[in-house]
């Protein structure tokens, strides 16, 4: 026996909880398949960039959102090979209700959008429930095979079944769906330290000696990125934390009486970095989005700003057709189109910034930014504002559709 939704989407991350509660407004019955019990996992993309606090005030959401603990972050620096501050971005100078990036642990923003879809009769999300097969006839998906953390099985039918499955995406594989791999030279690995006041409130990236490190200025503690060439989780692990915690100081000196609160390498969780894009989005009865279809460098943070979009696109070309109970090959590839464009932009900026920056600097060629782009900061003071814009609105916002917009409570 199977069930039935009109779409299913597997994962519940920003772009699945967003397209969910989208296409839920927009009278379209919706089922948002998450595999955990709760959001509950530390160093995910917590950044929530000005077009997407745009889109939450649309959604009536905006209030709810400023009430949640967050620290707000208003530029990005750069420290120069002489030592110099180079601010690279300004997010107040964006024309914007919200110019800055708001700094909200993932899990906070899930649930903030948990609570809004359970308000809509048409939203169900399941949690415990993981994607472990595609229900297929005469080449088009019909639907996902699922397993609940109690080891029951079970199967829902649906018109359409989009991947927000994320960078290893299930569905994707399933679907036959093959990216196109670009090179990497670094992975991440997270951790925090404390954070004593309103030090350092800016995001400020420090470059030493070979080492590479973005520091996060969060309420309370600093989210530290170390980033190193790739493939070296196994040999940091077997180094130990005494010697992590002289890599972090030798890159990070100011925080150098703060690393012996890393009690072991279990306090650093190591992100494997991919960047990667499908060629084709969708097939019959197929679509992914966000990291399902682009994963992104962490390089810049834009990758839920992307993932976001990528829903909002999804909901308002794709609510039509899902009412009508068909959504075709041509109506998959226009979600597709539309957000290529903007993807492609970020992913070659990323590209070039691990070729003119992280790559030398790992390689001890350089302890910061290229000369160049130092001088052309320098000469031209107007010019943070376009990184801000790229990284903050990006190429083509998307906006709530009207069927999804709401007055917020009280006003």
């Amino acid at each position: 026996m199977s069930e039935r939704t009109t779409c299913l989407v597997t994962g519940g991350g920003p772009a699945g909880m967003v397209l969910g509660l989208l296409l839920a407004r927009a009278g379209v019955d919706v089922t948002v398949l998450e595999k955990h019990g709760d959001f509950l996992r530390d160093f995910r993309g917590d950044t929530v960039h000005p077009s997407t606090l745009t889109l939450l005030d649309e959604m009536g959401l905006g209030e709810k959102f400023a009430a949640l603990p967050q620290s707000r972050l208003n530029e990005v620096s750069i420290q120069g090979e002489d030592g110099t501050r180079l601010r690279v971005a300004d997010f107040r100078t964006l024309k914007t209700a919200h110019p800055y990036v708001a700094m909200v642990p993932q899990w906070d923003l899930l649930n903030l959008l948990a609570d809004a879809g359970r308000d809509e009769p048409r939203f169900h999300l399941r949690m415990n429930t993981e994607v472990i097969g595609l229900l297929q006839d005469g080449g088009r998906v019909r639907g996902v095979r699922y397993r609940t953390a109690q080891g029951e099985l079970g199967a829902i039918e649906a018109d359409l079944t989009v991947g927000c499955d994320g960078r290893w995406s299930v569905v994707r594989q399933l679907a036959g769906l093959q990216p196109r791999e670009f090179p990497v030279p670094m992975d991440t690995w997270w951790f925090r330290i404390p954070r004593e006041g309103e030090e350092r409130p800016v995001l400020m990236p420090g470059m030493r000696n070979g080492h590479f490190a973005i520091v996060i200025p969060r309420e309370g503690y600093f989210q530290i990125a170390y980033i190193a060439r790739k493939g070296l989780d196994a040999q940091l692990r077997a180094e130990g934390i005494e010697a992590f915690r002289d890599r972090v100081a030798e890159v990070l000196p100011e925080f150098a009486d703060r690393v012996g609160k890393l009690e072991s390498m279990d306090d650093v969780k190591h992100l494997d970095v991919r960047m990667n894009l499908l060629r084709r989005w969708h097939t019959g009865g197929v679509l992914c989005i966000g990291d399902a279809a682009h994963a992104m460098s962490p390089m810049g943070g834009v990758g839920i700003n992307l993932a976001v979009q990528d829903a909002v696109a999804t909901a308002r070309l794709l609510a039509g057709p899902l009412r009508r109970g068909h959504v075709t090959k041509r109506e998959l590839a226009r979600v597709h189109r539309r957000r290529l464009l903007p993807t492609l932009l970020v992913q070659g900026i990323q590209r070039a910034m691990h070729r003119g920056v992280v790559r030398p600097v790992l390689a001890g060629r350089r302890s910061g930014p290229p000369k160049q782009a130092a001088r052309l900061l320098d000469l031209i003071p107007g010019l943070p504002f376009v990184p801000a814009y790229l990284i903050g609105v990006g190429l083509l916002p998307e906006h709530a559709p009207e069927f999804a917009r709401r007055s917020a409570p009280g006003s």
